[in-house]
């Protein structure tokens, strides 16, 4: 008997590209930002170029509360994707993080060149929890750091979609213990994701004992992992059909674990369409958003070709319609947004 040979991860990644830009990809489950409805202040006593959407995250300013969100690494097409992202997080003020690193570590692809393009402002590693949980796994985690010179590092969770992966990681054991040996062991942050089914409240409560911090609840609403991944079955796929929606809202993660858990650091993402959905997250209690999926379509255009402008203009627009968000609340920056009125249907 033949078998087909498993496709080499960088081959994945670039496969993932195409399909992640596609509405094919995009959840049918909302993200539920659209229940929140913040009060118009017809007198907001501001100077609109007043008005203030910066922020600190590890340590750096950032312009406005966002993370351009994990995406690809380790072809040459998203090498080159990312040093477009690195530049453009740079020059906008935002935060940037790196999709998982393990293709980019197995075919030895050094990633410092994001640094050197985006020395200013966060730059954020990833790797998987399963690979984290392998013998070499911490190691792993401590080159993956290294190779990017990173600030922080993402340990992503994605349990549906290694199942709908015809070539995805069974075994999930020993994760959690995994994560609390890297928490002790590296010396950067650790930050918990997942890719898209969300976090509920009861992980992160599982996460903050094992000693992390921070997490993004990465909620459905957004780019659908269990689509892409069921698109890329050849056959077989029928019994992906109920769970191509599974998972949890973001906006229902991000009051969950905020109600539960308020000494732990949110980012929310998952969804996050536009900067009026990335200011509501951060009314509701997100520290920071990250959004990938939009960016990357901006980065991109449909021949595959880079499109920085594109892309610069789009990181234009959050910041402005972040902006106008808190002046139509009558909130000068911030921490003063975070007190304004507002209501959540069915809330």
């Amino acid at each position: 008997m033949t078998t087909t040979p498993e496709p080499k991860t960088a081959d994945r990644k670039n496969i993932h590209l195409d399909l992640a830009r596609g509405p094919q990809a995009q959840s049918q489950i909302s993200s539920q930002f659209d229940r929140i409805e913040l009060t118009h202040n017809a007198l907001p006593e501001l100077n609109f170029d007043d008005v203030s959407t910066a922020c600190r995250f590890l340590g750096r300013r950032l312009s406005m509360p966002l993370i351009i969100g994990a995406m690809t690494g380790g072809t040459d097409r998203a090498d080159a994707i990312n040093l477009t992202l690195a530049k453009a997080a740079n020059a906008a003020g935002v935060a940037l993080a790196v999709g998982s690193q393990r293709a980019s570590i197995e075919d030895g692809r050094p990633q410092k060149t994001i640094r050197q393009l985006a020395p200013d402002v966060p730059v954020i590693g990833n790797l998987g929890g399963v690979q984290l949980a392998r013998p070499d796994g911490i190691d792993l985690a401590k080159r993956a750091v290294e190779n990017l010179e990173a600030d922080a590092i993402f340990i992503h969770l994605n349990p549906l979609q290694e199942i709908a992966q015809p070539e995805g990681d069974r075994d999930w054991r020993g994760v959690e213990a995994a994560i609390a040996e890297a928490v002790n062991q590296l010396d950067c942050p650790v930050i918990v994701k997942e890719v898209g089914a969300g976090l509920s409240a009861s992980v992160a409560g599982r996460l903050k004992a094992a000693g992390v911090r921070m997490v993004d609840v990465a909620g459905i609403g957004g780019t659908n992992w269990t689509r892409i991944e069921t698109l890329r079955r050849e056959e077989h796929a029928d019994p992906m059909t109920p769970f191509l929606d599974w998972g949890i809202p973001t906006l229902d993660a991000v009051m969950a674990i905020r109600d539960e858990h308020p000494d732990l650091q949110l980012i929310a993402s998952g969804g996050i369409r536009h900067g009026l959905d990335a200011a509501k997250a951060i009314w509701l209690g997100a520290e920071l958003v990250a959004a990938a999926g939009h960016f990357l379509r901006a980065t991109e255009n449909d021949d595959a070709q880079l499109t920085p402008e594109r892309l610069a203009s789009a990181l234009a627009d959050w910041r402005l319609q972040m902006q106008m968000t808190l002046f139509l609340t009558g909130s000068r920056d911030l921490a003063a947004f975070k007190r304004a009125e507002g209501v959540i249907d069915g809330g």
